[in-house]
């Protein structure tokens, strides 16, 4: 038996500028603009006109931008509003995000990000013992073990494409040993994820990559109620919450959500972290002199990467900054300014790998923030460490091309050098 959701857009699929929007106030802007290559040091700097450009207001509405739930929206650019619109859940919904699935006809939601609380705290309880703190120690021997699997395999050779070699790898198989997925479809995993995500919102290739994940999806979950393990996806197909069996939307709305966010983020980061550790040599020895600090510096490598702007909608009336917000309307939070606000970062261009404290939008924020959040800081953390532990000072290769798309496609090819064994390091 499959339950219904309430997943109906609340914005016609094409409009004008609404009545109520001030002419003033708008601007031919797309974000997704500031996610093109570039081959800067802060790749994520196109959004410093925000701050810079007096002819910007804070908060702007953009009738052009495309968002998958609508045409035109609000774009809120600095962190405390960024930071309202994420925590008030009574003014706003994240009802209907990511709906990868409603490009093949599928009418669940992506289960917890697709549902606003209070039901959305069920499925959170549900779903983060796995995600807890605790639950990320006793993964952390195995993150280790695989990273100087990876790392076995390069070392001695001098040089290595660290995208393709190690970051992209390292996350994905750690993804997919708790989900339980099998390493065979590893590349079939990331054909139908790039597809999702990376094809500019392409309607065929969009449908090609959620067609194709949806239906292996279904099938794991048959074999999985055939032969349960003990996994992540186990835990799901044959779990229950306030004594009932999920149903089977709940089901596939949880695993397709974890399979969309499992392969990307930390990969991302990954790439960039490293890309700019190979052209910052200074700040390199730092993090190798004093390793305590790695923690710490995730934390700023992550605020000044902000990899997602997110979307929600209202569901009343309301103001930001005198502006005056109506239901239905959408809403992007510009992490990639946010994340920068000189209002709350001294120099927030500048990585400080001791900076403190350090807050930022880069793995969103209030009830719908990062599930994986935990995992993904420690996963980083561990390929520092042990990366530092095994390879020598790098840097790109001489003609590398430094071209990086500052969002989840990051550095698809990141070619780093570094002395053999034996050779006088430099």
């Amino acid at each position: 038996m499959t339950q219904t959701y309430n997943t109906e857009i609340p914005l016609p699929e094409d409009f004008e500028v609404p009545d109520h929007v001030p002419p003033e106030l708008v601007r031919d802007y797309d974000f997704l603009k500031t996610f093109e290559p570039n081959a800067l040091a802060e790749p994520f700097s196109k959004t410093a006109r925000v701050f810079e450009d007096e002819d910007i207001p804070p908060v702007f509405f953009a009738p052009g931008l495309t968002i998958w739930r609508g045409r035109g929206s609000w774009i809120a650019t600095r962190f405390q509003d960024i930071k309202w619109v994420y925590t008030d859940s009574e003014v706003w919904s994240n009802v209907g995000a990511a709906g990868f699935q409603a490009t093949v006809g599928e009418t669940w939601p992506m289960i917890p990000l697709g549902i606003d609380p209070p039901e959305h705290r069920k499925y959170r309880n549900f779903l983060d013992p796995w995600f807890s703190p605790k639950a990320v120690d006793r993964m952390e021997p195995r993150m280790r073990a695989v990273a100087n699997e990876l790392i076995d395999a390069f070392a001695d050779a001098g040089k290595c494409d660290f995208s393709l070699d190690f970051g992209r790898v390292f996350p994905v198989r750690i993804f997919l040993e708790l989900m339980g997925f099998p390493l065979s479809r590893f590349d079939d995993f990331l054909d139908w994820e790039y597809s999702i995500l990376h094809s500019n919102r392409d309607p065929a290739k969009v449908k090609y990559g959620a067609g194709n994940a949806i239906r292996y999806i279904r099938e794991f979950i048959e074999e999985t109620r055939a032969a349960a393990r003990d996994d992540l996806a186990s835990y799901i197909v044959t779990g229950s919450i306030d004594g009932k069996p999920l149903t089977d939307d709940e089901v596939i709305g949880m695993i397709f959500f974890l399979w969309v966010g499992g392969l990307d983020t930390v990969a991302a980061s990954l790439s960039l972290i490293f890309r700019r550790l190979a052209m910052d040599p200074r700040m390199q020895r730092r993090l190798r002199k004093e390793r305590s600090l790695i923690p710490n510096a995730v934390e700023e490598f992550l605020r000044t990467q902000p990899l997602v702007n997110s979307s929600r909608w209202a569901k009343k009336d309301t103001e930001l900054r005198g502006v005056k917000i109506r239901k239905g309307d959408y809403m992007v939070c510009l992490n990639t300014a946010g994340n920068f606000d000189p209002a709350e970062f001294s120099c927030p261009r500048e990585i400080q790998l001791d900076r403190k404290p350090i807050r930022h939008f880069t793995l969103a924020g209030g009830p719908h923030r990062c599930m994986g959040s935990h995992l993904a800081r420690r996963e980083l953390r561990v390929a520092l460490e042990e990366w530092f532990a095994r390879v020598p000072p790098f840097a790109m290769q001489p003609d590398a091309d430094l071209s990086v798309y500052p969002g989840l496609i990051a550095a698809p090819s990141l070619p780093l050098v570094w002395d053999r064994p034996g050779s006088a390091v430099a």
